[in-house]
């Protein structure tokens, strides 16, 4: 056995940038529309809470810690949007160019990159693939001010929540639970899979941006 080695050349790994965002609207019969791209993205901010610990006792002792489930959430910040998603903020369109506020909400599914480095290559070393299923975002502030001499774009913010995605009999027999979020590490991945995934998540000359199902993308992401 090799003794373990610290900070070796090309090793020291980072993760920075958010970038390539597309919106999948999510219509009435589960499916995601044609995805569109957000101009204007600044962050995607992951903040998932639950999966608490609960403890039992029996005997006088500890008997054994129960965890609540995990939910998914977190925060999206932009300085501006699609007009698709205004649908996903409470606005509907009464007539062209005319919104009405405090109307349900839409669901979405999002997708965007951010970049991974390392100490060699820099930014330029690969990038991460990031997929929300079944988001909704809950109503949020904006201020708006007036032209100052410290002049500042507006930007927008939206807390959003997110139900899991249901999972194929096959995966779930595999033991993997329903989920909302998937990473995908394209440095790990052979250049010609990291081509398909942006294919079908951005679409080609010849097929529109779509949002697969997991077991799509796994099943996209495995074949040879």
């Amino acid at each position: 056995m090799a003794r373990l080695i610290w900070d070796e050349a090309s090793k020291k790994y980072y993760e920075t940038g958010t970038s390539n965002g597309v919106l999948y609207p999510q219509g009435n019969d589960g499916s995601y529309e044609i995805g569109v791209n957000w101009n204007g993205l600044i962050s995607v901010k992951h903040a998932p809470d639950g999966a608490e610990g609960s403890p039992i006792y029996a005997n006088n002792k500890k008997y054994l810690e129960m965890t609540s489930a995990e939910n998914f959430k977190g925060t999206i910040d932009a300085y501006t949007y699609p007009d698709e998603f205004m649908a996903c903020d409470g606005s509907k369109e009464v007539t062209t160019g005319v919104y009405a506020g405090q109307q349900n909400r839409q669901s979405f599914g999002l997708s965007y990159v951010t970049i991974v480095g390392n100490d060699t290559e820099g930014n330029d070393f690969g990038k991460k693939f990031h997929i929300i299923y079944g988001a909704k975002v809950a109503p949020s502030s904006r201020d708006y001010e007036t032209i100052n001499a410290d002049q500042n774009a507006l930007q927008f913010s939206w807390e959003f929540t997110t139900t899991p995605a249901e999972l194929s009999d096959e995966l779930e027999a595999q033991g993997l639970k329903p989920t909302a979020y998937i990473c995908i590490d394209g440095t790990k991945l052979q250049p010609e899979t990291v081509t398909k995934l942006q294919d079908k998540l951005w679409g080609n000359e010849m097929d529109e941006p779509t949002l697969p199902t997991i077991s799509e993308l796994i099943a996209l992401l495995t074949e040879v």
